[in-house]
Protein backbone atom coordinates (compact mmCIF):
# COMPACT_ATOMS: atom_id res chain seq x y z
CA UNK A 1 0.00 0.00 0.00
CA UNK A 2 1.07 3.67 -1.01
CA UNK A 3 1.92 5.99 1.58
CA UNK A 4 -0.12 8.92 1.43
CA UNK A 5 1.66 12.49 1.27
CA UNK A 6 0.21 15.40 2.68
CA UNK A 7 1.18 19.29 3.06
CA UNK A 8 -1.10 21.75 4.83
CA UNK A 9 -1.75 25.27 3.85
CA UNK A 10 -3.24 28.16 5.43
CA UNK A 11 -4.00 31.59 3.95
CA UNK A 12 -6.98 33.85 4.07
CA UNK A 13 -9.49 35.54 2.19
CA UNK A 14 -10.07 38.72 -0.04
CA UNK A 15 -12.25 41.03 -0.62
CA UNK A 16 -11.13 41.04 -4.42
CA UNK A 17 -11.83 37.36 -4.56
CA UNK A 18 -13.54 36.94 -7.94
CA UNK A 19 -12.79 33.14 -8.72
CA UNK A 20 -14.54 33.47 -11.95
CA UNK A 21 -11.21 32.10 -14.17
CA UNK A 22 -12.68 28.92 -16.26
CA UNK A 23 -9.37 27.05 -16.38
CA UNK A 24 -7.23 27.86 -12.95
CA UNK A 25 -7.27 27.75 -9.25
CA UNK A 26 -4.78 29.82 -7.73
CA UNK A 27 -3.13 30.48 -4.24
CA UNK A 28 -0.91 33.18 -3.37
CA UNK A 29 1.80 33.99 -0.72
CA UNK A 30 1.18 37.87 -2.20
CA UNK A 31 -1.14 40.09 0.45
CA UNK A 32 -2.57 42.09 -1.73
CA UNK A 33 -4.93 41.05 -4.60
CA UNK A 34 -6.36 43.16 -7.61
CA UNK A 35 -9.94 42.23 -9.53
CA UNK A 36 -7.12 40.85 -12.24
CA UNK A 37 -6.85 38.19 -10.14
CA UNK A 38 -9.78 36.52 -11.37
CA UNK A 39 -8.41 33.21 -10.70
CA UNK A 40 -7.10 33.46 -6.90
CA UNK A 41 -9.34 31.93 -4.20
CA UNK A 42 -6.37 32.64 -1.36
CA UNK A 43 -4.00 34.94 0.08
CA UNK A 44 -1.42 35.82 2.77
CA UNK A 45 -0.46 31.66 2.36
CA UNK A 46 2.33 30.05 4.44
CA UNK A 47 3.20 27.90 1.44
CA UNK A 48 3.86 28.01 -2.29
CA UNK A 49 5.07 25.24 -4.36
CA UNK A 50 9.16 26.04 -3.41
CA UNK A 51 8.08 25.46 0.23
CA UNK A 52 6.52 21.83 -0.50
CA UNK A 53 8.18 19.00 0.95
CA UNK A 54 10.81 17.39 -1.11
CA UNK A 55 9.40 13.86 -0.73
CA UNK A 56 5.92 15.53 -1.54
CA UNK A 57 7.34 17.03 -4.65
CA UNK A 58 9.51 13.91 -5.60
CA UNK A 59 6.14 12.08 -5.45
CA UNK A 60 3.91 15.26 -7.46
CA UNK A 61 5.97 14.37 -10.32
CA UNK A 62 5.51 10.50 -11.26
CA UNK A 63 3.89 9.86 -13.87
CA UNK A 64 -0.32 9.87 -12.99
CA UNK A 65 -0.26 11.12 -9.65
CA UNK A 66 -3.24 11.95 -8.37
CA UNK A 67 -3.88 15.34 -5.86
CA UNK A 68 -6.77 15.64 -3.76
CA UNK A 69 -7.32 19.09 -2.68
CA UNK A 70 -9.57 20.41 0.23
CA UNK A 71 -10.45 23.60 0.37
CA UNK A 72 -11.95 24.20 3.85
CA UNK A 73 -13.36 27.50 4.79
CA UNK A 74 -15.93 28.61 7.84
CA UNK A 75 -17.48 24.64 7.70
CA UNK A 76 -17.60 24.43 4.03
CA UNK A 77 -15.43 22.29 2.31
CA UNK A 78 -14.86 21.95 -1.47
CA UNK A 79 -12.05 19.29 -3.04
CA UNK A 80 -10.89 19.07 -6.17
CA UNK A 81 -8.73 16.54 -8.35
CA UNK A 82 -5.88 16.92 -10.36
CA UNK A 83 -2.90 15.01 -11.65
CA UNK A 84 1.53 15.43 -11.58
CA UNK A 85 3.73 15.39 -13.96
CA UNK A 86 7.18 14.77 -14.25
CA UNK A 87 7.26 18.49 -16.33
CA UNK A 88 6.86 20.52 -13.06
CA UNK A 89 9.52 22.23 -11.37
CA UNK A 90 7.50 23.20 -8.56
CA UNK A 91 10.06 25.93 -7.81
CA UNK A 92 8.12 29.58 -7.32
CA UNK A 93 7.99 31.20 -4.36
CA UNK A 94 5.18 32.79 -4.21
CA UNK A 95 2.44 31.05 -6.01
CA UNK A 96 0.66 27.75 -6.92
CA UNK A 97 -1.68 27.16 -9.75
CA UNK A 98 -3.73 24.25 -10.02
CA UNK A 99 -4.60 23.95 -13.77
CA UNK A 100 -8.03 22.00 -15.68
CA UNK A 101 -5.39 22.27 -19.02
CA UNK A 102 -2.01 20.50 -19.39
CA UNK A 103 0.14 23.43 -19.01
CA UNK A 104 3.41 23.84 -17.14
CA UNK A 105 5.11 27.18 -15.49
CA UNK A 106 7.18 27.36 -12.30
CA UNK A 107 3.53 27.96 -11.02
CA UNK A 108 1.77 24.88 -11.85
CA UNK A 109 0.83 22.71 -8.71
CA UNK A 110 -0.99 20.54 -10.38
CA UNK A 111 -2.73 19.80 -14.52
CA UNK A 112 -5.78 18.36 -15.97
CA UNK A 113 -8.03 19.67 -12.71
CA UNK A 114 -11.52 18.52 -12.53
CA UNK A 115 -12.44 21.98 -10.82
CA UNK A 116 -11.02 25.74 -11.92
CA UNK A 117 -12.25 28.96 -9.90
CA UNK A 118 -15.05 29.34 -12.25
CA UNK A 119 -16.50 25.63 -10.76
CA UNK A 120 -16.36 26.33 -7.09
CA UNK A 121 -19.60 27.18 -5.17
CA UNK A 122 -20.57 30.61 -4.71
CA UNK A 123 -21.22 30.17 -1.06
CA UNK A 124 -17.76 28.96 -0.92
CA UNK A 125 -16.17 31.93 -2.67
CA UNK A 126 -18.41 34.58 -0.69
CA UNK A 127 -16.72 33.32 2.40
CA UNK A 128 -13.35 33.62 0.08
CA UNK A 129 -13.81 37.21 0.31
CA UNK A 130 -13.89 37.65 4.29
CA UNK A 131 -9.84 39.15 5.12
CA UNK A 132 -10.86 37.32 7.64
CA UNK A 133 -11.59 34.59 6.99
CA UNK A 134 -8.97 31.55 7.47
CA UNK A 135 -8.37 29.00 4.59
CA UNK A 136 -7.54 25.59 5.27
CA UNK A 137 -6.12 23.88 1.88
CA UNK A 138 -4.90 19.83 2.00
CA UNK A 139 -3.02 18.67 -0.28
CA UNK A 140 -2.86 14.66 -0.20
CA UNK A 141 -1.12 12.94 -2.92
CA UNK A 142 -1.79 8.50 -2.91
Amino acid sequence: MTKQLIEQILAFGHENVLAIHPTTLMITKDKKLSKQGDCIIAIGADKATSDLNPEFKQKLCEPNTKLNVLIEVDGLIEQVTAYGTAELNLNNNIDMVIRKSNFISDRTLAIKANKAAADLPRELVEKLKNPNQQIKITLTLT
